[in-house]
């Protein structure tokens, strides 16, 4: 059902929750269909062939791997078991092509529907504002979870095609399972997914701001870049905590065994804190937005 049909079926009368998920539906199939989406989809998935074939050609006679802490995490692991291609492949692009990827589409989400003029009919049909704000937040969140299982499943192709597979050694020096080791590779793509939590929301509420889909996207990731630089400023240590990449990279303590859970918790309450303030504003600024301007 398209998004057309979902509206005319919407129109007059009180929405109820399937009228509800079939607008959920075909905002999640508008998004991904739409070229810009299949565009920065596409390029997180080359991301893990590029870093797959370097390492592949770089060890191709036996040289270093980047043991001496050089690159992303993980990337000295890669030759001897290409699940460790995941985790570098989220490692590398967690700081901030899948940022960028959710900023855009998040930003683009409330502002773009504006600067096409499709806004003001989103909502002739009982949908609420708070409740397509809500649908929205979700097809954004939706996203998260979708890119970052793009990066996590062309990573683990790539390492079972270039590389390896079998037990695994864990940063503690401890050996486990493959199947344990699939399983902490879905869990740390859960987590990261849920660490874009707190940008999604920020890009929700730049959108509510503006008509301009291109200066709300523009402005979500120059934000990204402006946080990204203030966490790595000694001088700005107090601060840092409350940044909300600061504990992006506390996906790695799943590695560990025991699992370390203090920086993942602390990273996934920052988050929850980012969706509540910036959720909470977003919604104020959208039921108060003259959608007519």
């Amino acid at each position: 059902m398209s998004r057309a049909d979902v509206l005319q079926a919407g129109a007059g009368r009180r929405p109820n929750p399937l009228w509800t998920l079939g607008l959920l539906r075909s905002e999640l199939a508008t998004t991904v269909r739409r070229w810009r989406t299949l565009a920065l989809l596409g390029v997180l998935a080359a991301v893990p062939v590029l870093v797959g074939i370097a390492v592949k050609i770089e060890t191709r006679g036996g040289g270093p791997t980047g043991g001496g802490g050089e690159g992303p995490a993980f990337i000295s692991q890669i030759t001897n078991n290409g699940l460790f291609l995941v985790f570098t492949a989220l490692a590398a692009t967690l700081p901030f092509f899948l940022p960028m990827a959710v900023g855009v589409v998040a930003g683009d989400a409330i502002a773009g529907e504006a600067g096409a003029g499709t806004l003001r009919y989103l909502l002739v049909a009982p949908a609420g504002r708070t409740r397509l704000l809500l649908t929205k937040y979700a097809t954004v969140l939706a996203f998260c979870l979708l890119a970052t299982l793009v990066v996590a499943v062309s990573a683990l192709l790539v390492g079972a095609l270039l590389f390896p597979l079998g037990e695994l050694t864990t940063i503690s020096g401890t050996r486990i399972s493959f199947a344990e080791g699939l399983g902490r590779a879905l869990l740390i793509a859960l987590v990261v997914a849920a660490s874009l939590v707190g940008v999604a929301a920020l890009g929700l509420f730049v959108s509510t701001l503006t008509n301009s889909g291109i200066a709300a996207m523009a402005t979500t990731v120059g934000l990204l870049i402006t946080v990204q630089i203030v966490d790595q400023i000694p001088q700005l240590h107090a601060l840092q905590p409350y940044l909300f990449p600061h504990y992006w990279l506390s996906f790695a303590d799943l590695m560990r065994d025991p699992v370390y859970w203090d920086d993942l918790v602390r990273n996934l309450g920052l988050q929850a804190l980012y969706a509540a303030v910036f959720g909470a504003a977003a919604w104020a600024r959208f039921t108060a937005k003259d959608i007519n301007a």
